[in-house]
């Protein structure tokens, strides 16, 4: 290549750099925030670049992300100091909280209002609001199917995310309200298919004989790079998202396949959920009963929507295989 040309090239390359349009990426060390990233960065020639907004930036997971050639940057949701000076001079943001880091409500919009207002400040024009669906819309408060939880919810880190909603419409801001759902990543933790005393793998899950709608948590970060890349004509839209709907019994079907045993689906009752021990026990319980309850929650998910945003939305099976190995020793 003569010196000329090679000038030419890195000109190019340099115009293609500075045009690209940041996007700030609330949670980016974290499942979706990560999925997000990711995405991002493996589109090289995309309009796109990646400003990771980290409380850590020394962490592995930072690092990994400035090694593929994120900037990373730290920010403190509950800042907001920081977080509008880690928004300044980009396009747009995708946020997203942890509600299960404090289990309050109230510190949820605080955190979400924080970040709406240093979008606002800075100018924003599109950002991406990761929430879920209000479940007091299809059981009311007064409805004793299940139990009301903190005096206001019956799924409080559902219903408190769409509360969160109106913050954003108020504060006039350019948003899109990505709505995800049930996390397959949830099945290589204690709700992975279980020996048990007969030998058989058994899938149990308080889904009745429902589909469950679940997806892939980095299809979550893809269908956000979808929607930026879509741009205006999403601004103000509700996107509801899933991978696949699948009854247990036929996610069991899928786990045979791929693991070569019969794995069992097993319905749990809902009440037994919410017996459980373990924090969040309660609302878990009234989480699957929401699901299994509430077609509307699947109906309004229509796959190929989200896949015409994410065109490599995965199925569930393909998920397994590509996680076969973490079920090996079940």
């Amino acid at each position: 290549m003569t010196h000329q040309l090679m000038c030419h090239v890195l000109a190019a390359e340099e115009k293609t750099v500075a045009e690209q349009r940041v996007i700030a990426v609330v949670g980016a060390t974290g499942a979706q925030g990560g999925g997000l990233a990711r995405a991002i960065l493996a589109d090289g020639g995309g309009e796109f670049t990646v400003r990771a907004l980290t409380r850590n930036a020394a962490s592995d997971k930072a690092r990994e992300l400035a090694a593929l050639g994120a900037e990373v940057v730290e920010a403190d949701i509950s800042d907001e100091a920081s977080v509008t000076k880690a928004f300044d001079g980009a396009y747009g943001a995708f946020l997203v909280t942890n509600f299960w880091e404090h289990g309050s409500p109230d510190r949820e919009k605080s955190d979400a209002a924080t970040m709406a207002r240093a979008a606002k400040t800075v100018g924003l024009r599109h950002v991406i609001w990761s929430t879920l669906d209000d479940t007091r819309e299809h059981i009311p408060l007064n409805d004793a199917r299940m139990p009301t939880l903190m005096g206001s919810y019956k799924v409080p880190h559902f219903d408190v995310k769409a509360e969160a909603e109106q913050l954003f419409t108020d504060a006039g801001l350019p948003t899109t309200f990505l709505r995800t759902t049930f996390y397959w990543e949830n099945l290589l933790g204690p709700m992975a298919p279980a020996r048990a005393a007969d030998g058989r793998l058994t899938l149990a899950l308080a889904m009745g004989d429902s589909p469950l709608a679940g997806i892939a948590v980095e299809d979550i970060g893809k269908t956000a790079y979808g929607i930026f890349e879509r741009g205006s004509e999403l601004v103000g839209q509700t996107i509801s998202i899933a991978g696949e709907h699948l009854t247990g019994t036929q996610m069991a079907e899928r786990f045979s396949a791929v693991l070569g045993e019969e794995v069992v689906y097993v319905a749990v009752p809902f009440e037994a959920v919410r017996a459980q021990s373990f924090p969040g026990a309660v609302e878990m319980g009234n989480m699957f009963q929401y699901y299994a309850e509430v077609p509307q929650f699947n109906a309004v998910r229509d796959l190929d929507a989200v896949r015409a945003l994410n065109p490599q939305l995965q199925t569930f099976g393909l998920w397994l295989t590509a996680h076969k190995d973490a079920f090996a020793n079940s």
